[in-house]
């Protein structure tokens, strides 16, 4: 389904008609450019290739590329899957206003980076006792498996990179939209850090 490329602005919340306290995150998603179409006859599916964020500077071959759509340079480029194209123009501007205040969507962002983290941090291990004495307080200790199998086995927890991944947070709820400022306010949190990337996608 059609949607837009945003960043993350913050979080903030709102008091809802009957009182009730609504934690809300901010997305500055658009205006996002019609770049370019791909068909089924020429692609083999059908989708949108949408831009965001105008830049000053690109590089030869891109530089010519978005001359030759007729959009201006575009720091970030992203497919959505539609069902029909011949509704869309390249060229053409999407806005905030493709959304509405009770509407639910999907939204992708990037977890935060936290690097090579251990086992505590990345998967909530209990760690060892901190009193005087102890062989280990936060450290992996024995991971063998004895004679059989004589290896670790797969899907182990172990300590290793965490974060910066791919997430997707599926039926989130429309708070508001302000097509003046571009602005769109989703119920909840969302992936990633303060301007880091998401994407918004109707619902099929």
């Amino acid at each position: 389904m059609i949607g837009l490329i945003g960043k993350k602005i913050g979080m903030t919340h709102i008091w809802s008609d009957d009182g009730k306290f609504i934690p809300v995150t901010v997305i500055k998603a658009g205006p996002c450019y019609i770049v370019n179409k791909r068909t089924v006859e020429k692609d083999g599916y059908n989708a949108l290739q949408i831009g965001f964020e105008v830049k000053k500077r690109a590089i030869k071959p891109l530089r010519k590329y978005f001359e030759k759509q007729g959009v201006p340079i575009l720091r970030f480029l992203k497919e959505f899957r539609v069902e029909d194209v011949e509704n869309y123009k390249i060229g053409d501007t999407l806005g905030v206003d493709i959304f509405k205040k009770g509407e639910r969507i999907d939204l992708t962002g990037w977890s935060k980076g936290r690097g090579f983290s251990g086992g505590v941090k990345r998967w909530n291990w209990a760690g060892g006792r901190d009193s005087h004495g102890s062989d280990f307080h936060r450290r992996v200790g024995s991971a063998g498996a004895t004679t059989d199998p004589g290896r670790i086995l797969k899907g182990k927890t172990m300590p290793g990179h965490y974060g910066n991944e791919r997430v997707t947070v599926k039926n989130v709820e429309v708070v508001f939209v302000d097509p003046e400022r571009n602005l769109i306010g989703v119920k909840g949190g969302v992936p990633g850090s303060r301007n880091s990337l998401v994407l918004i996608k109707k619902r099929s």
